[in-house]
């Protein structure tokens, strides 16, 4: 991952409104959610939701399908994997420590 990529990625997540929403449609898993139910969930006004999608989307995190006459969002899992991926895998390349590749759930010691 680009150096660029990761810091777009990371300023998209930086919004607390958008990080909720991006965390909301990865708890969704695969089938996604409904632009209506993260209206809902948010408790945002639909402008402000296309708002915040669009930065997610441009970022690479999350896209868009049309279900019949719902639209709905999904989480990018590929993009996701690579972002975090890119944060721990240089943990502690220069200093002798315990690293987060050490322990099988990806969480600290």
């Amino acid at each position: 991952m680009k150096l660029e990529i990761a810091a777009q990625q990371l300023a998209s997540l930086g919004n607390p409104l958008r990080l909720e929403l991006y965390r909301a449609l990865v708890r969704a898993g695969e089938d996604g959610l409904a632009c209506g139910t993260l209206q809902d969930k948010l408790g945002i006004a639909a402008s402000t939701l296309s708002h915040h999608i669009r930065h997610l989307m441009e970022a690479g995190l999350i896209r868009q399908e049309r279900q019949g006459t719902t639209l709905v969002c999904h989480a990018v899992y590929p993009a996701m994997q690579s972002l975090v991926g890119y944060l721990v895998d240089e943990c502690c390349q220069d200093a002798k420590c315990h690293t987060l590749k050490s322990n099988p759930q990806g969480r600290a010691a």
